[in-house]
């Protein structure tokens, strides 16, 4: 196992820089996911990662060993793609084995490697079949075997689920979480889907115009987000995030203690939808609208103009139009700076 470390990396474009500063290490075996909106520079960074981009600066380390000249064949890598990137005249066997073919790997040594790969995913009765002749799923298991052939110690996924239906992603993510513990794989893996990253991740690294926004395990994301933009991001609902002088409007002066020394006006305070509590009295809000999931019940209010959704057990009986009241735990709320949008040390 190796493990991947880049230091203060960045790629221009014509003057703009698509990834700006980014450092971050993924420890030997384990699963890093580079999380953000279409835009923000991870498919980019993967693709430096790779070798497929030149760095414009920075270094990239590959076990321990600077690779941030070196050809993509020289970095130990293996890399599956967002279109998977089979060929269509090949079988499922020869698509799998095709890296091993180029290389000039020794036949009896290639069919052992496709004969173990086919084993860990449930291929060795599709060999023969054409990628036409198969499955969004099983063409995903396809190029996840030609990684494992490949046997790099590291695997890049650049959006490897994007293509397949929500049933499916969900059965994936848990395919290749598993298949990369077993394996003891170094994984990257880019997606713009908060879900899967919280899932299958053991850090994620979220990033926003180029730049990390904060790097941290999936819990720590969730209840300590460092911004605004990280705690609206990670989470479904989002975290509430209004202005403290509109919860104080709308009478949640006897719910908020601010941190001392700051002046109100410069203050945004949030608060998970989970966290809140429908009462007789509290912070006043008007209701927008009712979704009932089943197991609980979103409801969407407004405070002052503000958005603010409240996630209760079971249904809620409240209709649009309504004022509810809002109450708070002092304990779960959250402070952030809203000039710079950083979240505020409490402790």
């Amino acid at each position: 196992m190796v493990s991947v470390q880049l230091k203060t990396i960045s790629k221009t474009w014509g003057g703009a820089a698509a990834v700006d500063q980014v450092s971050f290490t993924v420890e030997a075996g384990k699963l890093v996911a580079l999380l953000g909106p279409s835009g923000c520079g991870k498919s980019t960074t993967l693709r430096l990662i790779a070798g497929l981009e030149e760095t414009s600066s920075g270094a990239i380390l590959i076990g321990g060993r600077d690779v941030t000249q070196a050809p993509p064949s020289r970095r130990g890598i293996a890399m599956v793609f967002q279109n998977y990137a089979l060929f269509p005249h090949l079988s499922v066997a020869e698509n799998i084995a095709f890296g091993l073919q180029v290389r000039k790997v020794p036949r009896a040594e290639r069919d052992a490697r496709l004969a173990r790969a086919a084993d860990i995913l449930g291929l060795g009765g599709l060999l023969d079949r054409k990628p036409s002749q198969l499955s969004g799923g099983q063409q995903q298991r396809v190029a996840l075997g030609r990684a494992i052939v490949a046997e790099a110690p590291v695997c890049l996924m650049d959006e490897p689920l994007s293509n397949l239906d929500a049933q499916l992603r969900v059965e994936m993510r848990r395919e290749i979480r598993e298949l990369q513990q077993r394996l003891g794989i170094t994984m990257v893996y880019v997606t713009h889907d908060q879900v899967e990253a919280m899932t299958m991740a053991d850090q994620v690294v979220l990033m926003r115009h180029g730049r990390i926004e904060q790097d941290a395990p999936p819990d720590a994301i969730y209840e300590n987000p460092a911004s605004i933009f990280v705690a609206r991001f990670v989470g479904t609902p989002p975290m509430n995030v209004l202005p403290l002088q509109a919860i104080l409007a709308a009478g949640g002066a006897g719910q908020l203690t601010p941190p001392p020394g700051r002046d109100p006006a410069t203050l945004a305070v949030g608060i998970r939808p989970e966290m809140t509590e429908l009462g007789d009295a509290g912070i006043a809000a008007e209701v927008v609208a009712v979704e009932y999931l089943g197991a609980d019940t979103l409801v969407e209010t407004r405070i002052g103009g503000h958005g603010f959704i409240v996630r209760r057990a079971g249904k809620v009986r409240s209709k649009p139009g309504e004022t509810v009241y809002i109450t708070l735990s002092q304990s779960a709320l959250h402070w952030f700076d809203q000039a710079s949008e950083r979240a505020l040390a409490t402790g």
